[in-house]
């Protein structure tokens, strides 16, 4: 593979070039459960059909109902309840959604945009395959979702680190199920992202694009919410006794494109990647002659083998700080090189402080 090239994220490069999610259904009416009774007599006038007689309509006691009875429904989006698991009529309208969607797939009867993006995708395979490494694995918290706007382009800028990028994925998740908005993130990615067989493809579909100031414009002045890790490799594949201590921001890229759009920067903090992969070494030739910009040694890999890429169940925080908004500066601004650094250096001091806050207010690096 040929040596990995990282794009800095304010070359004006020239590259080729959006539905929503179904709303569930609401809950069947409940229909009482009716209770055995003898045999009617001839002269006992028989309901109609269809109809409950008025001792079935009378309410069930607590203590003769049936355990599920007594659980509440919970809410979904358009104010109606969710089936519950004992529904029938549940399972059918899943297994008919779902064979729906591969109806639509095998036919090509759904939508991509410029970049790739495959939003009906995301939403109901990609996403849920993610949810559980991120609910369940991770065990996420998410801080200051508020301060991302409902509705127009913003720039989230974030700390890098890890050994891979599940930062990058995580934080896509956490925007996607915790904004009342259901926003969707689109982050830019190095070009290595897109030289690597499959890994391309799906992030493409997940919306991910190149780290270039011409992608990232388009995306804002449409109205997107773009997500950057401006420290790049060298946050990602820092040693472990670098932790949590930021590396440069690049020359500022970002923070121009930002100015142009006139979209806020959300400066975004990510306490507990640093730790899944601790990295103590990094095989240099063996990264050289792969491609690779680095190449991990941690306690596990390679020595255990496929083993070693697991990565250790830390306990994650991420958190949205308050946005620097860019709608006062005129349109040169853009093109000031000392506003720019100051921005630049704004928003790194904003991370770097919220991060070492998160981490003396961590109890435990796994709890």
């Amino acid at each position: 593979m040929a040596d990995a090239k990282v794009i800095p994220f304010d070359d004006d490069r020239s590259r080729g070039g959006a539905g929503g999610a179904a709303q569930r259904p609401s809950r069947r009416g409940a229909g009482s459960r009716r209770k055995g009774a003898g045999s009617a007599s001839m002269g006992e006038v028989q309901p109609l059909p269809g109809r409950a007689s008025a001792k079935d309509d009378a309410p069930v006691p607590r203590e003769h109902r049936e355990p599920h009875e007594d659980r509440p429904r919970e809410p979904v989006a358009d104010g109606g309840v969710r089936p519950d698991a004992g529904d029938g009529g549940g399972l059918d309208r899943r297994v008919a959604s779902g064979l729906a969607f591969l109806r639509r797939r095998l036919t090509g009867d759904y939508a991509v945009d410029d970049f790739g993006y495959d939003e009906e995708l995301t939403d109901q395979v990609l996403m849920s395959l993610l949810r559980p490494v991120y609910e369940k694995y991770f065990r996420v918290e998410v801080k200051g979702i508020e301060n991302i706007p409902s509705e127009g382009g913003a720039l989230i800028v974030a700390n890098h680190s890890g050994t891979l990028p599940l930062d990058g994925l995580m934080m896509q998740v956490a925007v996607h199920d915790n904004h009342p908005a259901d926003r969707h993130l689109r982050l830019l990615a190095a070009d290595l992202v897109f030289m690597l067989p499959v890994v391309n493809e799906l992030a493409r579909k997940l919306g991910h694009t190149l780290a270039c100031a011409e992608d990232a414009a388009r995306l804002l002045e449409q109205g997107e919410l773009v997500g950057v890790m401006p420290e790049g490799f060298k946050g990602l594949g820092k040693p472990f006794a670098d932790r949590y201590k930021l590396q440069r921001f690049g020359r500022g890229g970002f923070v121009s494109t930002a100015l142009r759009a006139r979209a806020p920067i959300i400066p975004c903090s990510i306490v507990g990647a640093e730790e899944i992969y601790p990295m103590i070494g990094n095989g240099r030739t063996i990264a050289r002659l792969l491609g690779f910009p680095y190449f991990p040694l941690t306690p596990t890999f390679p020595w255990l083998g496929p083993l070693g890429a697991i990565p250790l169940p830390t306990k994650w925080t991420i958190q949205f700080g308050e946005p620097i908004h860019t709608e006062s500066y005129p349109p040169e601004a853009a093109e000031d090189p000392m506003l720019m650094f100051n921005l630049t250096d704004q928003v790194r001091e904003q991370i770097q402080h919220t991060l070492y806050k998160l981490l003396v207010q961590r109890r435990s690096v796994f709890f």
